[in-house]
């Protein structure tokens, strides 16, 4: 049984690290890589065809014809590796690499050697380490959004964006059988879901935040300053849709609109995202 890594990707023909994922998908055997297009403008979807086409049995490509956002990347690229059934890991990475494959690594091992554990996810935040670099604003966009994500989760939890998180398949249908409200603030989502899934009581005990060794910010980042600065309503939205809408059937009106997309990889009968 292997471990499936989703890799989002939006206009990432220039800054995608063709060697050091070839060199990954070259060297393990026990990992999945799931590229996922998300409706990318440049030639990404060609980039990610060659890296998938160099061992077709290790790499899977998801093409989603139109840009729906980093959130319906990540759960097409979830639900994909869940339908495989060789699959009893899964997690995701940006496309820059800004968290490596060795932090990754550390956080699948403690997420295989703690059997109560659901959910192990990477934190810049938490006992920050040298290896973890940031520039000023994004420090500064960092504290708002932690500030404000814990009015709306009440769990102690330092950063709910860092972009590596691994957690066991069985959990893939509580996390991604919905649509996400958000484009790119969906973690905290996950954590509402697996919140209402596990109870308030529980949820600690099945969810563990890591600190990285090393995580630096690449630049051109796809979060502008324009996203930024939205967040307070972005998270209002949020905490509105999951505490007033969320059994109205207007929300599960939304939740039924899927993406197109066009898997390249083996099997080739996985299901829609």
């Amino acid at each position: 049984m292997k471990t499936g890594i989703i890799v989002p990707c939006y206009n990432e023909e220039k800054r995608l690290n063709i060697t050091a994922f070839l060199n990954f998908v070259q060297t393990e055997n026990d990992f999945h890589l799931c590229f996922v297009n998300d409706g990318s403008k440049d030639n990404t979807i060609e980039v990610l065809k060659k890296i998938q086409e160099a061992d077709p049995f290790k790499v899977s490509v998801i093409d989603m014809k139109k840009n729906a956002g980093k959130a319906s990347a990540v759960r097409a690229g979830a639900r994909y590796l869940h339908s495989r059934g060789d699959i009893d890991f899964v997690g995701f990475i940006d496309a820059d690499l800004s968290t490596d494959f060795k932090d990754f690594d550390g956080l699948l091992k403690t997420l295989k050697t703690n059997k109560k554990l659901s959910m192990v996810f990477g934190s810049r935040a938490k006992n920050v380490s040298k290896g973890i670099e940031k520039d000023a604003m994004r420090a500064l966009f960092s504290k708002i959004i932690k500030m404000l994500v814990y009015v709306i989760l009440r769990l102690p939890i330092e950063d709910t964006q860092c972009g590596a998180k691994v957690f066991r398949t069985e959990l893939v249908p509580v996390l991604f059988n919905k649509k996400f409200f958000s484009r790119w603030l969906f973690d905290i989502e996950m954590f509402l879901r697996m919140k209402k899934y596990f109870g308030k009581a529980t949820i600690l005990d099945r969810i563990y935040e890591q600190p990285l060794k090393r995580w630096i910010h690449v630049e051109d980042s796809k979060l502008g300053l324009k996203d930024s600065l939205e967040i307070p309503y972005r998270l209002l939205s949020i905490w509105f849709n999951y505490n007033i809408l969320e059994n109205l059937s207007y929300a599960n009106q939304i939740q039924n609109i899927e993406p197109t997309i066009e898997i390249f990889g083996t099997p080739t009968n996985a299901i829609a995202a």
